[in-house]
């Protein structure tokens, strides 16, 4: 039996390491999935609400989006769940991974799949910038972790 994983890759291209989200995930649309292993795989700038019903026949959830010098290099791989913060007074864009399986648990009333974020640190984030040479090489760290958890998911 074949594990579907959506897998959302987000950031701006634009603005140089932001793009490290939509980077990963193009690498994945180059190659095939590993046997046992079905992906969806969704761009897009920021994270909104109607991302959550992507997640309807997912078996896990994969967000790849770019970090900031806070973050580890090269990068932050974690286990994340539904924050229970959503409330009423969210907007409706730029929500962050936890608050995309909150949407998902209050509309359709059961737990989210299993979610991870990977998160390849960046070093430039201005508009107009290219990809940093740290951005780059924790891409490149981050893709070599990424295929071989891929095939830990199919196993």
């Amino acid at each position: 039996m074949s594990r579907h994983l959506v897998v959302f890759g987000y950031g701006n291209p634009a603005r140089g390491d932001d793009a490290l989200g939509p980077l990963l995930l193009a690498r994945l649309a180059e190659h095939p999935a590993p046997p046992g292993l079905s992906l969806t795989l969704v761009e897009d700038f920021q994270l909104q609400i109607e991302h959550a019903l992507d997640l309807d026949d997912a078996d896990l959830a994969l967000f790849l989006d770019a970090g900031t010098g806070a973050s580890p290099a090269p990068f932050l791989f974690t286990a994340i769940a539904p924050s229970g913060e959503l409330g009423h007074s969210h907007t409706s864009h730029a929500l962050s991974p936890q608050a995309v399986l909150d949407v998902f648990a209050t509309i359709r009333h059961r737990p989210p799949p299993p979610a991870y974020l990977l998160c390849p640190r960046g070093a430039r984030f201005a508009l107009g910038e290219p990809l940093s040479a740290e951005g780059e090489h924790n891409l490149e760290q981050a893709w070599t972790f990424l295929r071989g958890w891929l095939g830990e998911c199919a196993a």
